[in-house]
C-alpha cells in the first residue's frame, strides 16, 4: 500500500541531497580557486533563477491541466470559499511555518554551514508543492484502493528533478519535506480503504480539480505574481469527499 509513497519519499530524499551537493561545491571550488567565485556566484544565480521560472511555468501547467478535469464548478467554488474559512480560522500557514522553524531550531547544529533560505521556507515551499496536488490526492488513493503505484512512480520523478532545484536554491528544509510527504500521502493511502465508499469518480474529479487550482496559486507564488497563503486553502482539497453527498 505504501510502495508509491516511499519511493515518492527516497526520490525527494536523493534530489535534495544532490541539490545540497551542487550548493556545496561551488563554493569549496571557490576557496580553492578564487578566481571562480564571482563568475560562479553570478552565473549559478541567474540559472537558479531561470531554472525555478521554469519549473513554476511547468507547476502552473500541471496545475491548469488538473483544473479542467473538475465536472461541477459549484462544488469547486463553494470547497474553495469554505476551505480559505477553515484555514484561516486554523491559521493552518501559520502553523505550517511555526514547524519548519522547530525543525530549524533542532537541526541547527547539523545544518549549520550549509546557508541559503530558511529551513522554514524551505520546508513549507517544498511541502506544498509536492504535497498539495492531482497528482498526490490520486496517486494515494490508487495506491489505497488498487495497489496501483504507476500515479506516485511517475510523481517520484518529477519531485525528484523539483527537488534537485530547490535545495540548490532553498536549501535543507527541502529535504524534510519527504518526511512530510510521506505522512500525507501515506495517510490517505491507509484511509482510502476506509472511506471507499464515499470515493467514486465524481469525487476524485472534484478533489483533482481543487487540489490543482491549489497547484496554480502555488505557481503564481513561485512566478513572484502573488503571495497567497496557499496552505490556508489546503482544507478545500477534502471537502469534495462531503460536497459530492449533497450537490
Amino acid at each position: 500500500m505504501l510502495t508509491g509513497t516511499t519511493v515518492n519519499a527516497l526520490a525527494i530524499i536523493a534530489g535534495s541531497l544532490l541539490g545540497l551537493l551542487l550548493k556545496w561545491l561551488p563554493g569549496k571550488l571557490s576557496k580553492t580557486f578564487p578566481s571562480l567565485e564571482t563568475a560562479g556566484h553570478g552565473l549559478g544565480q541567474r540559472l537558479q533563477d531561470i531554472i525555478m521560472k521554469g519549473v513554476a511555468l511547468c507547476v502552473l501547467y500541471i496545475g491548469i491541466s488538473g483544473c479542467l478535469k473538475g465536472q461541477n464548478t459549484l462544488i469547486a467554488i463553494v470547497a474553495m470559499v469554505l476551505g480559505a474559512i477553515i484555514g484561516e480560522l486554523l491559521d493552518l500557514d501559520k502553523r505550517m511555518h511555526a514547524l519548519g522553524d522547530w525543525v530549524q531550531r533542532k537541526t541547527e547544529h547539523l545544518t549549520r554551514g550549509l546557508g541559503g533560505a530558511s529551513v522554514s521556507e524551505g520546508f513549507v515551499t517544498a511541502s506544498l508543492l509536492f504535497c498539495v496536488g492531482a497528482m498526490a490526492i490520486v496517486g494515494s488513493l490508487q495506491d489505497g484502493l488498487t495497489g496501483d503505484h504507476s500515479t506516485l512512480f511517475a510523481k517520484s520523478l518529477l519531485d525528484g528533478i523539483s527537488a534537485v532545484v530547490f535545495a540548490s536554491s532553498l536549501g535543507v528544509g527541502v529535504l524534510f519535506s519527504a518526511a512530510a510527504v510521506f505522512c500525507y500521502q501515506g495517510l490517505i493511502a491507509v484511509l482510502a480503504s476506509l472511506i471507499s465508499p464515499f470515493l467514486g469518480d465524481a469525487v476524485v474529479a472534484e478533489m483533482t480539480c481543487v487540489g490543482s487550482l491549489l497547484i496554480v496559486a502555488l505557481s503564481l507564488n513561485m512566478l513572484g505574481i502573488t503571495k497567497i497563503k496557499v496552505m490556508n486553502l489546503v482544507p478545500a482539497c477534502l471537502l469534495p469527499i462531503v460536497l459530492c453527498l449533497f450537490m
